[in-house]
């Protein structure tokens, strides 16, 4: 029998009481391991934070994949237990970090697993619908990242959360849908690069309809103290609005050392430059975004910036094939 590794990352899956809070690991997992199917040989392990996902950051993540690659030796199979807020940029994360390296499938829940009292199954809950969905496919899924909500498997880079609290919270494209743009390769995370990461700095900004003078102005502001990359969120297919101040902003914003990367607000759909964009934003020196939504431009940026080290060298290699 194949062995399973369970990691407990924490969310609503794990909580108790009223109002709700996280059960202590080292009582929740017992509980936990007597309610698995006893056909699967599972090993239970608790990740290194044990949080809320909406306090979640890329360390928590690479952390988390630096564990399952410690646990490779032993384990080819992981099924992950994490909070919905983050949910999708942890699964993006893990997929652009993970590849095809092993077999895993993150998942999580609306409603907890056990009763407030902690000492029951909880009557009405997607919690062991879920965990069973992912147990049912970790076995015999093709090696890669996958998201298990709601009776349905996705594949994780592509899986956003569309819904606050129905149990049909996720969209993505299903498990056995062929996708191209996948990493090939893992990249095995070291301390430095927990170091690293700790000094991303992202700003995203969702674009209003207001006039491109205050754009531009809300650009150059920005140049005093940079992030490291600036997302802006057009409409539509990732239209944008600019004349020659906004385009001069964003030269300057780069030659300050930000990369700026144009993407849509729009939850699903790709970005499309058939309209008359792709002249002005190369002369913006501005990137677009070739990720599956907004979870995986996340990690797509976290992997880049782990990788290298300098904005000329983020613009050089956000083109390669599966960065």
């Amino acid at each position: 029998m194949q062995k399973i590794a369970l990691i407990y990352m924490g969310g609503t899956f794990g909580c108790v009481g009223e109002p709700l809070a996280p059960m202590p690991q080292h009582s929740f997992l017992p509980k936990l391991q007597t309610l698995l199917p006893k056909q699967f040989d599972v090993q239970c392990f608790s990740a290194t934070t044990i949080k809320d996902s909406s306090a979640c950051t890329a360390l928590d993540w690479l952390q988390l994949i630096q564990q399952i690659q410690q646990l490779q030796h032993e384990f080819q199979h992981f099924i992950i237990i994490h909070g919905t807020d983050t949910l999708s940029y942890a699964a993006a994360t893990l997929a652009r970090f993970l590849a095809r390296s092993c077999h895993v499938i993150i998942t999580g829940s609306q409603f907890p697993l056990l009763d407030p009292t902690g000492e029951h199954p909880r009557p009405i809950s997607d919690a062991f619908d879920n965990l069973n969905t992912a147990l049912k496919h970790i076995l015999h899924v093709d090696a890669g990242v996958y998201l298990a909500f709601d009776q349905q498997l996705f594949h994780a880079a592509t899986a956003l959360k569309l819904h606050t609290t129905a149990l049909k919270a996720f969209h993505g494209i299903a498990y056995n849908e062929k996708i191209t743009n996948q990493s090939k390769q893992a990249f095995q995370v070291h301390n430095e690069h927990l170091q690293r990461a700790q000094q991303l700095n992202i700003l995203n900004w969702m674009l209003q309809p207001i006039e491109k003078e205050k754009l531009a102005q809300n650009i150059i502001q920005l140049c005093k103290n940079p992030p490291d990359f600036l997302i802006l969120q057009g409409y539509g297919t990732g239209n944008m609005a600019s004349d020659a101040g906004v385009i001069d902003a964003l030269q300057q914003l780069r030659q300050s050392g930000c990369v700026c990367v144009l993407t849509t607000q729009v939850a699903l759909g790709e970005t499309d430059q058939r309209y008359a964009i792709t002249q002005w934003t190369q002369n913006a020196a501005i990137l677009i975004n070739d990720s599956y939504g907004h979870a995986d431009l996340y990690a797509k940026i976290l992997k880049i910036y782990l990788e290298y080290r300098t904005t000329d060298e983020y613009v050089q290699h956000w083109s390669d094939h599966l960065n």
